[in-house]
């Protein structure tokens, strides 16, 4: 066995399923920590691959895949890193460093997140990885919170989130327009791009599919329908604004103040009063 394999097979041992949200049973368990199974599902691979790494007979696993292990195991920066370390040792490659992570949003965006309140407001990457929300932001989708901040990415919640399918009406559309959107990173953001779409093709054959059809658009706008647990069904307007040089844009969903819409909005914002912009 590898010191890889060691490394995961140690730390899978070290956490429950109460800490990644799964039942525990009503049978006790021979082995601490979660099952390979569980792991496995967790990190979107199969159970038989996840086995062979385990048993250092897969020595090169992507580093998509170790991303989504990383995910699963709850591993800090720091044992994420030194996964990724582990991983270039096995495969005989010389140890690189890490990918920075994205740039956090600039001070003038977090300061319009809370001027657009109560509209729900996201400060993105160019991959839709979310640098910040307001608190509506964060309740519109139920569950993003909940995930840590490096994990929090609108196109990950549409296609692997359980909240997703029934939170968008039209969850079809909203699928398409975020597979269509990431085609459009590949030319400005080359390799985060190819680390989500691994992922993502890794653990969602509808996003697989949708990414072969090479459909190709910028967002700039639109309307969502929501069915939402706490304000009930709504569709709210949206606008993208992009800024210059860094990437980063800023994504608001609105309603015209007076309309049933802005209501819902309100409401919205009164179940947020004591969460700060994240």
């Amino acid at each position: 066995m590898n010191a890889m394999a060691e490394f995961l097979r140690i730390r899978r041992g070290r956490i429950g399923p109460a800490d990644v949200g799964l039942p525990i049973g009503p049978r006790a368990r021979r082995i601490p920590g979660l099952r390979r199974e569980e792991l496995a599902a967790l990190a979107g691979v199969s159970v038989d691959y996840y086995t062979r790494i385990e048993q250092g007979r897969e020595t090169a696993p992507s580093d998509s895949v170790l991303d989504a292990l990383a995910r699963a195991l709850r591993l800090t920066d720091d044992e994420h890193t030194h996964l990724l370390t582990l991983a270039d040792r096995a495969a005989g490659r010389t140890p690189r460093r890490r990918p920075a992570d994205p740039q956090p949003a600039r001070p003038g965006l977090r300061l319009l997140l809370e001027s657009v309140r109560p509209s729900p407001a996201y400060v993105l990457s160019e991959v839709n990885d979310v640098l910040a929300a307001n608190p509506e932001g964060l309740a519109l989708m139920p569950g993003l919170g909940d995930w840590p901040p490096g994990q929090r990415n609108t196109i990950r919640y549409t296609f692997l989130h359980p909240s997703a399918r029934t939170l968008f009406a039209d969850w079809d559309r909203v699928a398409r327009n975020s597979v269509a959107h990431l085609h459009t990173a590949e030319l400005t953001a080359p390799e985060p791009t190819a680390a989500l779409v691994a992922e993502l093709s890794a653990a969602s054959g509808e996003f697989a599919a949708l990414w072969r059809r090479y459909e190709v658009w910028v967002k700039r706008g639109g309307e969502t329908a929501f069915r939402h647990p706490v304000i009930g069904p709504v569709t709210l307007a949206n606008d993208v604004l992009s800024t210059a040089g860094d990437g980063q844009r800023m994504l608001v969903y609105q309603a015209a103040p007076g309309t049933a819409e802005h209501d819902a909005l309100v409401l919205l914002a009164m179940a947020t009063e004591d969460v700060g912009t994240a």
